[in-house]
């Protein structure tokens, strides 16, 4: 009779058939820490790059354009006649050959790319009918530049023409619209431009309006479409003239040739508005110093002209928002490496989770005589066919979600990930079966002594954390990617410390609970110090997304305050009308009677007052006392009192000074001269910082009744309210009056996409670390759960009730949630107080804006530092009270069957 063979069920199969439900948990755990991995590098690419745009947009073309010139050449000394160097045709075509050559290093426009020839200085033109200013002749500079008509729209007659001869005493010319309402210039005016043997008549044949005005094509040379009022750098009075351009036909270059005022050839290459990313900055810089001073410029120069010189702005640009970038990126880093750390937790916990439930059966296998590589590759092989196809899901999420950037950094994310997830099972499989044994020994923490081992390795945290401070505390937050574990490390060694505590701890509290009435507090004493010496991941999660929340809120609060600090310093309240000349009368009563105005207080501000026995000029602010020391006790700038401000009698007058002016005069009586003339007579009295009439720069402040007629009539309104409305305040408002907001002042400072997008970044991290935080909690709980439901049950039998068997779970969970919670409150403020000095939120705060707040410190926030706290603990008592209840509400028969090892 033939012996039927054996059918082996595969291993894989059937381990995900006997628990249907833990495959999909990891695989939902694995394909969110995924996509949550893959979309931060992408996502910092994103606003890294969207800064960059941001960057060299502010910059305008004038800036960013690249700008080949060449002077030129001397008649029989470089063997090259001018009359043909500076044709149209010879323009023309070495800008084709330039044009690949710094395309190859820096992307051009060619549509907004331009190139002809102008003069270095602009010609005197003595017409009586142009504008100046201050007595002086206005100055025009011809331009011969390509591409005039597909460039323009001709606003009022017709596009200059030219005969291409260089000795006509006639030329046609244009200008834009802007250059012709400045310097009154119509079709049909002639401007006579000297030169050497006589005078260029030019004719204004048209006007001209730009069809992109911000296109580099008219912004590369503001000059070509807005006149420049320009002052004469002499000492005395300024002495102000209008310089404006005549646009000739692009084929008249050789008519600038002729004007004998250093005419030079120029080619405009546009920066392309595509190709650029943050993560380049390195090689675009090395490229534009070749186009500057290296092998892009001596080929330039062979294909051009040996003279040419390559200058452009972008490299300043590229340096300003590399420093920037050098700036946030620590602290986003702070940010990741916290969120990283505790998702690493959670999924060595889940992997726990599962050795735990799998105890038995994998003492079992052992005691069969399966190996440990085989175990280790059976459980290897269960994980991956769940944690590799999510990881996938999750990562093409990430890409699909956040297009436009790398995806190596990504990949490489949501690989880690995955490997983390395929190996957590095996890993604790492996330290928990290295040998066979029939019955596990206690692990609990009271029990376990610390090894040498982990001694060792606690000792090479702590070295690594206190280096990490060091450094971050001498150089700053660009000392190292060390430095954005620090906030970690810290945390990791807080979360080591209070495990070799936490045991000392309990054993205190374990006698005065012994003497109270009653089982259920010793018991729960008992029980918790019976917790298993694997809670340190748990416990390591809770700290270090404790601290890092800490730290983030901290940041993000620090941030906000500066910001709002910045924003009250340049305002002075919460709105403001400023004018240079006096106010209607009844302005004030009008804006008091706006909607969100609170109150309005009016001020008299003579910027051009000057202290008789000085040079330098200090603003005087005439304010009424009363009403101008209620707005100073409510903004906090330079709170003063009214009587500091009304004296004994009117001559001399108080006066609040800042520092600068009080060390110059002293207490002793001055006077001032005002704009009109007159003078007063005043007395520093009281010195502030800062003051909210003038709250950038020194200033002077005296009662307003006590200063002549003409200087006391008010050219300012501070105004107070929770929220102004602008539109009717701009309304009400004359045009030649300015009005400024406190809230759109605050948003100016956030103008750049790094930085909002940086501490959007920041705050999503935060935000997934708690999320894990509360996770890795949860699973803790899980853990214990099936441990607990059984001692539930073995109590009730004694006698325990439903409510003591309430507490009894609660009063367990309260020591570890307590500890964590104080622990990561203490850590938290730990780290604030010692990474601050190395920290700098200026960068983060206020990058692009020049204000007068200074730096801003980072200092710890009290709702970040407690509000998560009691989050850790009302989330432990929360799901320790919700498991009581479940389980007294179910059957204690499964709980209590023979033989559970439970």
């Amino acid at each position: 009779m033939r012996s039927v063979p054996a059918v082996v069920a595969p291993w894989v199969r059937t381990r995900l058939r006997a628990a249907p439900g833990a495959a999909p948990a990891l695989a939902l755990l694995v394909a969110l820490t995924a996509c949550l991995a893959g979309a931060l590098p992408r996502a910092v690419d994103r606003y890294e790059d969207a800064g960059l745009r941001h960057a060299l947009d502010q910059a305008g073309p004038e800036r960013t354009s690249v700008r080949a010139t060449a002077p030129m050449p001397g008649y029989g000394t470089s063997g090259e006649d001018p009359d043909v160097s500076f044709s149209f045709e010879v323009l023309k075509r070495q800008f084709g050959k330039l044009l690949p050559v710094v395309d190859g290093s820096v992307p051009v426009d060619r549509a907004q790319s331009a190139y002809g020839v102008t003069t270095d200085d602009g010609s005197s033109v003595l017409e009586p009918w142009l504008p100046r200013p201050t007595g002086l002749p206005a100055k025009v500079t011809l331009v011969a530049q390509s591409g005039l008509a597909g460039h323009a729209r001709v606003s009022e007659g017709r596009l200059p023409r030219t005969t291409g001869r260089p000795d006509v005493d006639e030329a046609e010319a244009a200008v834009s619209t802007a250059t012709a309402k400045t310097l009154h210039i119509k079709p049909g005016s002639v401007i006579h431009v000297p030169r050497p043997n006589g005078t260029l008549s030019v004719r204004i044949t048209g006007i001209v309006a730009p069809r992109d005005p911000a296109g580099a094509y008219w912004s590369t040379v503001p000059l070509l479409r807005t006149p420049a009022l320009e002052r004469v750098p002499q000492p005395g009075p300024p002495q102000t003239y209008w310089h404006g351009a005549l646009l000739l036909p692009p084929e008249a270059t050789l008519t600038v040739l002729g004007t004998g005022r250093d005419p030079f050839r120029y080619w405009h290459f546009a920066p392309g508005t595509g190709g650029r990313h943050a993560h380049d900055l390195g090689r675009l810089r090395s490229d534009v110093a070749s186009l500057e001073s290296g092998p892009g410029l001596r080929r330039a120069r062979s294909l051009t002209d040996p003279d040419l010189d390559v200058g452009t702005g972008l490299d300043d640009v590229v340096i300003a928002f590399g420093r920037l970038r050098s700036g946030i990126s620590p602290l986003v880093g702070v940010a990741t490496a916290g969120t990283a750390t505790v998702a690493a937790v959670v999924l060595l916990m889940a992997g726990g989770l599962a050795a735990d439930r799998r105890r038995a059966e994998l003492a079992l296998l052992r005691a069969r005589g399966v190996s440990l590589p085989g175990l280790t590759g059976r459980l290897l092989a269960e994980t991956a066919v769940v944690a590799v196809p999510a990881g996938a899901v999750g990562l093409a999420a990430a890409l699909v979600l956040l297009p436009g950037a790398r995806a190596g950094h990504a990949v490489d994310a949501a690989l880690a990930v995955t490997l983390t997830a395929c190996a957590a099972l095996p890993l604790h499989a492996v330290l928990a079966h290295r040998s066979v044994r029939l019955t596990g020994p206690r692990e609990d923490m009271g029990s376990v002594r610390p090894s040498r081992r982990r001694t060792v390795a606690e000792l090479t945290l702590l070295a690594l954390a206190a280096g990490a401070v060091a450094t971050l505390r001498g150089r700053g937050a660009s000392a190292g990617q060390l430095v954005s574990l620090a906030p970690v490390l810290t945390g990791v060694i807080a979360a080591l410390l209070l495990l070799r505590l936490y045991p000392l701890l309990l054993r205190r509290l374990a006698r005065p609970a012994g003497r109270l009435r009653g089982a259920v507090a010793p018991l729960s004493l008992a029980r918790a110090g019976r917790t298993r010496a694997s809670a340190v991941l748990p416990l390591l999660a809770l700290l270090t997304a404790l601290t890092t929340a800490a730290f983030g809120g901290s940041v993000l609060a620090g941030v906000a305050e500066a910001r709002d600090h910045a924003a009250l310093l340049t305002v002075g309240a919460d709105a403001r009308l400023d004018s240079a000349t006096a106010l209607p009368a009844g302005l004030a009563a009008r804006v008091r009677a706006l909607p969100g105005v609170r109150g309005v207080t009016a001020a008299a501000i003579t910027y051009e007052a000057t202290p008789t026995d000085g040079v330098d000029t200090v603003p005087l602010v005439g304010v009424d006392p009363p009403a101008y020391a209620e707005l100073t006790a409510r903004t906090g700038l330079g709170v003063i009192t009214a009587k500091q401000l009304k004296g004994q009698d009117s001559h001399p007058l108080p006066a609040v000074a800042s520092p600068a002016v009080a060390r110059n005069h002293g207490t002793r009586p001055f006077s001032v001269r005002l704009a009109d003339g007159s003078t007063v007579t005043v007395r520093i009295t009281a010195v502030r910082d800062r003051t909210p009439a003038a709250p950038a720069g020194d200033f002077l402040v005296v009662d307003r009744a006590g200063l002549p007629s003409s200087a006391a009539r008010p050219t300012a309104l501070l105004l107070t309210g929770a929220h102004p409305d602008a539109a009717a305040l701009r309304r009400t408002a004359p045009a030649s009056v300015t009005a400024r907001l406190l809230t759109e002042e605050r948003a100016r400072y956030a103008d750049s996409p790094l930085q909002t997008g940086a501490g959007h970044v920041y705050t999503a991290a935060v935000a997934a670390g708690a999320g894990f935080a509360v996770l890795a909690l949860l699973l803790a709980l899980l853990r214990a759960a099936p441990e607990r439901a059984a001692l539930l049950a073995r109590l009730r039998t004694m006698g325990l009730t439903r409510a003591q068997g309430r507490r009894l779970l609660v009063l367990e969970s309260l020591p570890q949630a307590l500890l964590a919670a104080a622990g990561g409150t203490l850590t938290g403020w730990a780290a604030v107080h010692l990474l601050s000095p190395g920290i700098d939120l200026t960068t983060i705060a206020l990058a692009s804006s020049q204000t007068p707040v200074g730096e801003a410190v980072l200092r710890p926030d009290p709702w970040s530092l407690t509000l998560p706290a009691l989050t850790v603990v009302t989330l432990a008592v929360g799901v320790a009270t919700t498991q009581a209840w479940w389980t007294t509400r179910r059957s204690s028969v499964r709980e209590l069957r023979a033989g559970d090892p439970r």
